[in-house]
């Protein structure tokens, strides 16, 4: 047993088959009340019963085998909010409260990871005497002591509240993750979790189009895939992230490997195409440009150029959608054509209302409640500075380079051609993507692509504490080839 896993793990094999064989019976009962309830009005009678039910197996395997109950969340996170019982929170004050929200299959998710990995950390913290730290995770605490110290101040305490919780399910998968990963079967098996979310997703998109009938929104003239998501703005992240750690670590995969994560990869592709969603592709093609400068392919640049231009060309309405930045917005209109120029003077209707609590702001997710377009800043670091103030603006930013320096760390001290070097890639590209991203989007507690971000950057983490010659090296790369930075 894994010196990480919780001493409480169930001791006798029929102690097991006794537990699993109450889950089997307790999961068909609530599938035959969801199957009941299936024609009723109600979606709360159809999805509730099977959340308890997993909530309760759930609890039972983070109590005995808490690493693969993180694996299996990570494995699912991405599926779960096809099941939303309420309804899309970015810009909207009536569902975006605790009550509306708290039901929701991701945020019992949620808060039963933070319930799981608290317990686990005051485990691990009694038996060892200290807890696996970084700067990054300072950075992180920091940050979210700031968001709960907003949240004094503001007016809508239960939203601000919730939006406290999501970010710290976000911390807190990052910390858990880099105690958890302490040696290469434990990152292998953490990345292919991770790799695992993506097939629900991409399966449940690709059959909505063979039925004609594909999972999206309408925005303006333009219709874009939002995959299992409530918004396609969510799927385009989530599928951003994939797709730069994932070409970042394909040269270091067996075969087989290869093969599933090109095909992953190829549908990946397609589909943030088809959410139309900017600023994920500019992101995502910056993300991938520094992965190809970092592991000095030629390769990967040229192909990414030729693929980006045949992308432009063959995409319906991607082009159109980027012309649009040139039309004229005004302020008060929705979102749907010029969203830049709309950006730009929303920004200066939302600087202004720091004014009353430059310090600690006016409180997490209490922008939408004091204007008039009722939306987020649509930008993470004025929302950092208006909902946190200055106190969450400079946690906010030593975060962001906290995690830049840590993926730096580990491509210093990674051997090239090697996994470890992919994933050192792989997370630089993603920090600078969610960088990127942060400066036209509301990314800061979207939990679901932040997960995978952190998982990533604890991947990295993890790489950055290895010294250099402890790595696996590429038997086909003498020793002396390597610089005196990567020797050491």
């Amino acid at each position: 047993m894994s010196t990480m896993e919780l001493q409480g793990r169930v001791r006798s094999p029929l102690v097991g088959r006794i537990l699993t064989g109450a889950a089997a019976v307790v999961v068909a009962a609530a599938a035959v009340f969801s199957g009941m309830s299936f024609g009723g009005t109600d979606k709360r009678l159809v999805v509730l019963p099977l959340v308890a039910v997993l909530a309760g197996v759930l609890a039972t395997l983070a109590c005995t085998r808490f690493a693969a109950f993180v694996l299996f969340i990570l494995g699912v996170r991405a599926s779960v909010d096809l099941f939303k019982l309420s309804g899309a929170s970015a810009g909207n004050t009536v569902t975006n409260t605790a009550t509306a929200r708290g039901m929701d299959p991701s945020s019992i998710l949620g808060i039963l990871f933070l319930l799981a990995a608290a317990l686990w950390l005051i485990a691990q913290y009694a038996r060892n005497g200290s807890l696996r730290g970084s700067r990054l995770r300072v950075a992180l605490v920091a940050f979210v002591a700031a968001g709960a110290i907003s949240t004094l101040g503001s007016s809508q305490r239960s939203a601000s509240g919730l939006e406290t919780l999501r970010i710290l399910a976000v911390v807190m998968m990052y910390i858990v993750l880099e105690q958890l990963i302490t040696d290469r079967a434990m990152l292998k098996r953490v990345l292919l979790a991770a790799y695992v979310s993506l097939l629900f997703p991409l399966l449940y998109t690709v059959f909505g189009i063979l039925k004609h009938d594909p999972p999206s929104e309408v925005k303006g003239s333009f219709t874009r895939i939002t995959g299992p998501f409530s918004q396609a703005n969510t799927f385009a992240r989530y599928l951003a992230f994939m797709i730069v750690f994932g070409i970042a670590v394909f040269p270091y995969l067996n075969r087989r490997g290869k093969v599933a994560m090109a095909g992953l990869l190829s549908v990946s592709g397609v589909f943030l195409l088809l959410t139309l969603t900017r600023g994920a592709l500019i992101a995502a093609v910056i993300g991938v440009l520094i992965v190809g400068i970092v592991q000095r392919s030629r390769a990967l640049l040229g192909g990414f150029v030729i693929a980006a231009v045949a992308a432009t060309i063959a995409v319906p309405g991607l082009a159109s959608r980027f012309a649009e930045l040139g039309s004229s917005q005004t302020a008060g209109a929705a979102p749907t054509g010029n969203t830049l120029a709309w950006r730009l003077n929303y920004w200066t209707e939302v600087l202004p209302l720091a004014n009353s609590n430059p310090v600690t702001g006016i409180g997490l997710n209490m922008t939408q409640y004091q204007t008039d377009a009722a939306k987020q800043p649509h930008n993470d670091y004025i929302r950092a500075y208006v909902e946190t103030g200055v106190l969450g603006l400079a946690t906010y930013v030593a975060m962001l380079g906290a995690m830049v320096g840590s993926a730096r760390r580990a491509v210093r001290r990674s051997q090239p051609r090697t996994l470890e070097r992919g994933v050192a890639a792989g997370a630089l590209g993603c920090a600078w993507c969610f960088i990127v991203s942060s400066a036209a989007a509301n990314v800061m507690s979207n939990v679901v692509s932040l997960w995978y971000l952190f998982t990533f950057t604890a991947a990295a983490a993890y790489v950055a504490r290895q010294p250099g010659s402890a790595l696996p090296q590429d038997p086909a790369l003498p020793r002396a080839a390597l610089t005196g930075a990567e020797q050491r």
